[in-house]
């Protein structure tokens, strides 16, 4: 009868006990806080609040997951706004009347430069499928450009 509620005892204090220690410790809190932005897209929050926990404490693997996570994440928003930003350029470019072959080579550039650069994103587990789908999207695009440049 005894152990009936000791065991269960037990482990509500050692879990009472670590909640305690992840509120009270600096690290954790940063942490926690940072694993929050993280979930909610903002990935250099994330990575800035998750390096300051790190240096607090440099045996805090959730702080370690967190900016390791968030630097991939963020390679994929770079690779995604460079995207767009070549998209632009190259709608413009679109839009004339006749495409000078000037135009052509920076159109050609461009599109080595992001299909090029997309070889090197390597997504983890916890990557958000929506920011992997966007990039792939993306180059899938500027292969078909480059591919149509290049006849």
């Amino acid at each position: 009868m005894n152990s009936k509620f000791l065991f269960p005892s037990i482990a509500f204090i050692l879990i009472a006990i670590f909640a305690i220690m992840l509120i009270v410790n600096p690290s954790y809190e940063k942490s926690l806080e940072a694993k929050y932005y993280y979930e909610m897209g903002e990935y250099k929050e994330a990575y800035e609040l998750a390096t300051e926990a790190f240096e607090l404490d440099r045996y805090n693997k959730m702080a370690s997951t967190v900016m390791a996570q968030s630097t991939i994440s963020l390679k994929y928003v770079k690779y995604i706004n460079q995207a767009k930003e070549y998209m632009k350029i190259i709608n413009d470019i679109a839009k004339q009347d006749v495409v000078s072959m000037g135009d052509r080579a920076k159109i050609k550039m461009m599109s080595e430069i992001m299909v090029k650069s997309y070889v090197k994103l390597a997504p983890s587990v916890v990557t958000s499928k929506d920011l992997v789908e966007e990039a792939k999207k993306y180059h899938d695009d500027f292969e078909k450009l480059l591919e149509k440049v290049n006849r």
